[in-house]
């Protein structure tokens, strides 16, 4: 018992030394209550055109799939709220896409923290994801202790809100397992009422309907029917978590790479609606805006004048 104690602290503290926000620990087994859950939300096509999301859904559930002989889940938080805003009256994006594409700071952390495991406890196998796998993040996040999942279908902590990304590590170690958090939604229905497009219900949310999704995903033309209902999102949405009352703990995070640029920042409606593919490639180079490309942003914002 001593060894796996020893184990999991060493797992905690170097993750709060690569500065994440915090971390919790599963056993990596079956996810049974999920599996119900996501065969209903997929029957009733609230996955809209990610016909991904119908794929590997044993793999989705099971970890051990993804990774042989896998014993532990490992699921981190990494802090991204920023209080800094974009010139009022522009186009918005969602916070997460200020900076630089999350994918490969988080990622960089995640090998630091793997080889930190098997530097000082010794020959561990596994793998790191970051949205990479069909791996539920929030799922795994809740399993280990580190929040609730929240009406809007985000993750909430207490102290710090949900502005933060989830990542994984899967390994073939056994460690001290964490237990779930009771939820703290209560009576509150925030989220819910102030949802431009009516996505939400309690814990439930209907992607085809979601800005972010509209915005992002969706490769098609966006539904005429969402005319005058984006609330002037160009990328993503943030409104189910500005409008959460945990959200009033956001601290600012501490990772230069996250960052919001200043010329995004600065970016009037004109420059937006003037933006050349050039300017796109040059302010968005490391971005995660990119996922859209140059012509699913300019679908967006010129649905946003219609």
């Amino acid at each position: 018992m001593l060894s796996l104690s020893h184990h999991t602290a060493i797992v905690k503290n170097a993750a709060k030394e690569l500065g994440f926000l915090s971390c919790g620990i599963s056993k990596a087994d079956f996810l049974e209550e999920e599996a119900s859950r996501l065969e209903q939300w997929l029957k009733a096509g609230k996955h809209g055109k990610m016909g991904y999301m119908e794929n590997h859904f044993d793999k989705r559930l099971d970890p051990r799939l993804l990774v042989p002989g896998a014993k532990s889940v490992v699921s981190l938080l990494l802090n991204y709220y920023t209080d800094e805003q974009q010139v009022e009256g522009a186009p918005k994006i969602s916070k997460y896409a200020y900076g630089n594409d999350y994918h490969f700071a988080i990622k960089d952390k995640l090998k630091q923290l793997f080889q930190t495991i098997q530097e000082e406890i010794g020959e561990v196998n596994g793998r790191v994801f970051v949205d990479s796998a069909p791996v539920m993040d929030k799922a795994w996040a809740v399993r280990s202790g580190l929040g609730w999942m929240g009406k809007n279908t985000n993750l909430i902590t207490q102290k710090v809100g949900s502005f933060f990304f989830i990542a994984e590590l899967i390994i073939d170690l056994e460690l001290e397992y964490d237990t779930p958090v009771t939820d703290h939604c209560g009576t509150c229905t925030a989220c819910i009422d102030a949802c431009p497009t009516v996505a939400l219900t309690p814990y439930d949310i209907d992607a085809s309907k979601c800005i972010s999704y509209l915005t992002i995903e969706l490769k098609d033309q966006i539904p005429n029917e969402f005319q005058n209902k984006m609330d002037n999102w160009a990328f993503g949405c943030d409104v189910c978590q500005d409008v959460c009352p945990w959200n009033r703990f956001s601290k600012s995070h501490n990772e230069p790479l996250f960052d919001p640029k200043p010329e995004l920042l600065d970016f009037t409606q004109k420059d937006w609606e003037e933006m050349t593919e050039t300017t796109f490639e040059t302010i968005f180079k490391n971005s995660a805006i990119k996922r859209t490309r140059y012509e699913g942003l300019k679908r967006n914002l010129s649905f946003l004048k219609r």
